[in-house]
């Protein structure tokens, strides 16, 4: 009876050994599981962007997301470029400014591409063509073009194109043009505080036709607008354009930019103007 003990206690010293043994491998196969997974982690490429979420239809806040046409073109452009990206809603101004000192890599907000900048920052091509415009009450009879703006009270986004081109107009220093920090630039005709307001074309159109209880009409002026061109805003000498430029021509060839520029403004883009300016 002595010697079949004897053998179950080998048996049992034996699985206990095993028992060891498949643990350790488990154990380290874990491991190396989790460390691969990590380096995976750090390879990933990320990219921090910034905008200005108060410009529907390009960027806009829906149930607690920015939402727009320029957050599905960032989000085609980075699953192309092989990006992930983060984005971070701020102020127009401030946009510029954490751009410029580096504490975030790009920034897209309707930004038009103008010699100014481009000493400043990068740009991509351009993914977008726009012109300025002008909001007036409908009950308005006098303005009918930009030059008829001259001695009126005119309100735009501050450090924007259309500063610019309200400038151009009434001079640069001229105290009726109202320069507005908060967003509120329509609303200023709207309440009677500014005859007129000039906007990127496709926001004034947008905003006149989302709020028909303000009576609003949109002015065209092709004669004093040039074309102004959108482009994805970089720090200076970045990394990430070129990269970003392959991943526009590419959804532009492959109908993908067309699909988003539908969902968002119901009529097919002006393909020929953006490829131009490839």
């Amino acid at each position: 009876m002595v010697a079949p003990r004897q053998k179950k206690s080998h048996n049992n010293i034996v699985y206990i050994v095993l028992g060891v043994v498949i643990v350790g491998i488990v154990i380290g196969t874990t491991k190396l599981v989790g460390h691969s997974a990590t380096t995976k982690s750090k390879s990933e490429k990320k990219i921090s962007v910034l905008t200005y979420a108060n410009w529907n239809p390009f960027e806009y806040i829906k149930n607690g997301k920015v939402v727009g046409f320029d957050l599905d073109i960032l989000k085609s452009l980075s699953k192309e470029a092989g990006y992930q990206y983060t984005i971070k809603n701020t102020g127009w101004d401030s946009m510029f400014t954490q751009l410029n000192s580096g504490s975030a890599d790009a920034a897209i907000s309707g930004i038009t591409i103008t010699k100014d900048r481009q000493k400043t920052y990068s740009f991509s091509k351009p993914y977008f063509v726009s012109r300025q415009a002008i909001i007036v009450k409908k009950t308005d009879t006098v303005i009918k073009n930009a030059t008829d703006l001259k001695n009126k009270k005119v309100a735009v986004q501050l450090g924007s194109t259309g500063e610019e081109a309200a400038e151009s107009i009434l001079g640069k220093n001229s105290s009726n043009i109202s320069k507005d920090k908060g967003g509120t630039t329509f609303l200023q005709v709207v309440h009677g505080q500014a005859d007129a307001a000039i906007g990127d074309e496709t926001t004034v159109k947008k905003y006149v036709a989302s709020n028909p209880s303000y009576k609003l009409k949109v002015i065209y002026d092709d004669k004093n607008f040039e074309p102004e061109y959108f482009g994805l805003m970089f720090t200076k000498n970045s990394k990430y354009r070129s990269t970003y430029n392959a991943a526009l021509k590419k959804i532009i060839d492959n109908g993908e930019y067309t699909k988003i520029y539908e969902k968002w403004f119901g009529s097919k883009p002006s393909l020929d103007v953006i490829k131009s300016q490839q």
